[in-house]
């Protein structure tokens, strides 16, 4: 998650075995391809407009807290879109990246989790759970940055929420990576852990562990990114959060393997 300055960017386990052999080298459902398409459709597009026009997509279609506050002491903004971009911004931010290394750090991480999670619910229902992951985490944002004038950019909030949904089901497989890389139906299989388990399960702990260390380090100002010098480390939390306590509403597991 980058934030941008207008002008310019300154600114328990199941007892499922471990898979035999090696995973395939890109296992992932074809929604991930898609939007991994997306992201990188857009960032290509993005630098053939050049910057003049890169400012006018921000104001367009960036996530900017000053768009809700109608006053900013001493300083008056004007964004393109009207109502409608008040709308709209909270889902566009997220096919935005500030440079190719924001691009391709969330790509890498949408590659890993995002395809456990769309294996597990399937295309529609992780459509719907990315969207409400992003919005989570622009409203945490927004929040906690009220009627500034930094742009937000990036998938970062959304894969946070990826991120949390996979740690409830991928850590109860067998194996160092849990289900991660296992395919679709081995996901589906997969026993969802509520939230008590998750927090009792050593791997996900683990996870949980470096990834709010990273996002401190963010926060701090400690761990930069590419070009980005401001990090929306909030975002990161709102969407982490809502994947972790609201992804059971958008669960579709199916019955366990039985043995015969």
């Amino acid at each position: 998650m980058d934030r941008s300055c207008l002008l310019g960017y300154d600114g328990g386990s199941t007892g499922l075995p471990p898979m035999n052999g090696s995973p395939p080298a890109v296992n992932a459902p074809r929604i991930i391809l898609v939007a991994l398409g997306l992201l990188l459709g857009v960032h290509v597009l993005r630098l053939m407009l050049g910057p003049a026009a890169d400012v006018e997509v921000l104001r367009l279609f960036a996530f900017i807290p000053a768009r809700y506050s109608d006053v900013v002491p001493g300083v008056r903004f004007e964004f393109g879109g009207g109502l409608a971009a008040k709308v709209w911004s909270f889902v566009t931010y997220m096919v935005l990246h500030g440079d190719w290394t924001h691009l391709i750090f969330n790509s890498l991480w949408l590659l890993a989790f995002g395809s456990a999670v769309a294996w597990r619910i399937g295309t529609e229902r992780f459509i719907a759970f990315t969207i409400c992951c992003g919005v989570a985490g622009a409203l945490f944002h927004l929040a906690a940055h009220w009627g500034e004038p930094f742009p937000v950019i990036g998938a970062s909030a959304a894969i946070s929420g990826h991120m949390a949904g996979a740690i409830r089901f991928v850590f109860r497989a067998a194996g160092p990576f849990g289900a991660l890389g296992r395919p679709g139906e081995m996901q589906r299989r997969v026993p969802l852990a509520s939230i008590a388990e998750t927090f009792q399960e050593r791997r996900s702990l683990a996870f949980l562990a470096v990834w709010l260390f990273i996002n401190l380090g963010l926060g701090l100002g400690a761990i930069t990114f590419g070009e980005a010098t401001g990090i929306a480390w909030e975002a990161h939390i709102g969407g982490f959060a809502f994947g972790l306590f609201f992804f059971g509403l958008f669960d579709r597991r199916l019955p366990p393997l039985r043995a015969f």
